[in-house]
């Protein structure tokens, strides 16, 4: 089975593929993880994408979709995999389609976790973190037992900058204008589902289930 996970960042769509990984006992594809493998181990593509990173350059579309086919056609993706942050545009969708049906594959399916904007924002807003030993929390889900104060180890919790409103807010325009396209791509496809984002992460999953 080969699913990519679409939503906003913030939208739990990282959780949910972790989640339907275990599952189905399938890798989680994650293109940050493959980038930081291939230049760990000194690969010819990884050495290729470093010059681009390296320049604060995006790793072109094509070099992208050669990484991500290289990972997928190693063994622990024989039964399929869930991709997580790719393909993040249109070009890079109709690459990976074109990649696939030379093999003879496809998508299964498109799953969208939906979430309304303002929900994310609330979402992010909220997390808490420790710079001294990285545990995280959120002032309404998951709060430390003392305001402000890291239950492991007794450091000042911060807002990262990341998890800032208007961070936040920025983070979804560039999401909107060249992720939310390829719902209507893989709608167009038959393969897209959607569903309920706003709702606790087990039901998300059970969701998710019934669609898979």
């Amino acid at each position: 089975m080969k699913i990519i996970m679409l939503g906003a960042p913030g939208a739990g769509k990282g959780t949910q593929a972790k989640l339907i990984a275990e599952k189905y006992h399938i890798p989680h594809v994650s293109t940050g993880d493959i980038f930081r493998a291939n230049i760990k181990n000194g690969t010819e593509l990884g050495m290729e994408a470093k010059k681009y990173m390296d320049q604060g350059l995006l790793v072109p579309d094509q070099l992208t979709v050669k990484i991500l086919l290289d990972r997928v056609a190693q063994e622990d993706c024989r039964n399929g995999y869930v991709l997580d942050g790719f393909p993040r545009t249109i070009p890079q969708a109709e690459v990976l389609d074109e990649a696939l049906n030379k093999l003879g594959e496809s998508i299964d399916y498109a799953i969208n976790v939906d979430v309304p904007d303002e929900n994310i924002v609330r979402r992010m807003s909220g997390r808490r973190a420790c710079l001294k030993c990285g545990a995280t929390y959120h002032i309404e889900h998951v709060p430390p037992k003392k305001e402000g104060i890291c239950d492991v180890c007794g450091s000042g919790l911060v807002l990262r900058d990341d998890d800032k409103p208007e961070t936040v807010q920025n983070r979804l325009k560039v999401y909107h204008e060249q992720t939310q396209p390829l719902i209507d791509f893989y709608t167009a496809k038959g393969v897209l589902r959607t569903v309920d984002g706003t709702q606790d992460m087990q039901d998300v999953f059970r969701a998710i289930m019934e669609i898979l």
